[in-house]
């Protein structure tokens, strides 16, 4: 049966000589693993639409294994992202995250569309670091995790100055301070972003800027928050602090 896939390219594999498995992340059938035989070849007319990041129109001959890539045309190559080694970086953590929090076939059109926009702004030039905190954040509820952010997550008030506790799973306000004492203390700028973060609609994102130190404060949460509760170790995670620590450097 013919399947045809609006899809991004999240991960490929060579295959025997000339062969490729490629991984596609599809709005109609979630992720998505295709045989593209003869992609390795510098002329098959598969060669470029099964390059990582690409975004395409895919048609697939499904069986009751591994479907076989049939053709497929770019709709976007995201070129600029190809190009930086630090836009490369910070898409490779995405589509990586992508792929480690999803299982195969089940469809999910608001994350095909969060990763497509996610990766559609970097390509246009909105800073990296701060696409990579908010697909974070979004990534969340697709993990099962649920950080209370609209309140203190011990006693449930909506006002005074705010940290945020890895142990408590949330923001935690100044009168519940000492149920954690090694609570994170972030600024009310860090607390708004991070709100904003996770409940905003990604669509409507305009030019944000963020001071060096919220962004500094941001990754400390989002870090820790991932490495108690994620499950989640990722190559393309420490490849990417060891670049913001040669950048940091200069």
């Amino acid at each position: 049966m013919l399947h045809k896939f609006e899809g991004i390219v999240i991960r490929t594999n060579n295959y025997a000589e000339t062969n490729k498995v490629v991984t596609l992340y599809t709005r109609e059938g979630g992720k998505v693993g295709v045989m593209a035989r003869g992609a390795k070849k510098p002329n098959s007319r598969l060669s470029a639409v099964t390059q990582l990041f690409t975004y395409g129109s895919f048609l697939v001959q499904s069986g009751s294994g591994l479907g076989t890539l049939q053709q497929g045309e770019i709709i976007t190559s995201f070129r600029s992202i190809k190009e930086d080694i630090f836009l490369t970086a910070y898409a490779s953590y995405m589509i990586d995250l992508t792929d480690k929090s999803t299982e195969e076939k089940k469809p999910n059109p608001y994350l095909f569309e969060l990763l497509y926009q996610s990766l559609n702004y970097i390509n246009e030039g909105y800073d990296p670091e701060i696409l990579s905190n908010i697909f974070e954040m979004k990534m969340l509820n697709t993990l099962g995790l649920y950080p209370v952010l609209d309140k203190c997550s011990v006693c449930g008030s909506t006002d005074g100055h705010f940290s945020f506790s890895i142990r408590e799973g949330g923001l935690i306000c100044h009168r519940c301070i000492e149920k954690d004492p090694y609570h994170l203390k972030i600024t009310p700028a860090t607390v708004k972003l991070l709100r904003v973060f996770y409940f905003f609609d990604i669509s409507r994102l305009g030019n944000i800027n963020v001071k060096s130190e919220t962004k500094a404060e941001l990754k400390k949460v989002i870090t820790a928050y991932y490495d108690e509760y994620s499950g989640l170790s990722l190559k393309t995670k420490k490849f990417l602090n060891q670049l913001d620590q040669l950048s940091n450097l200069k």
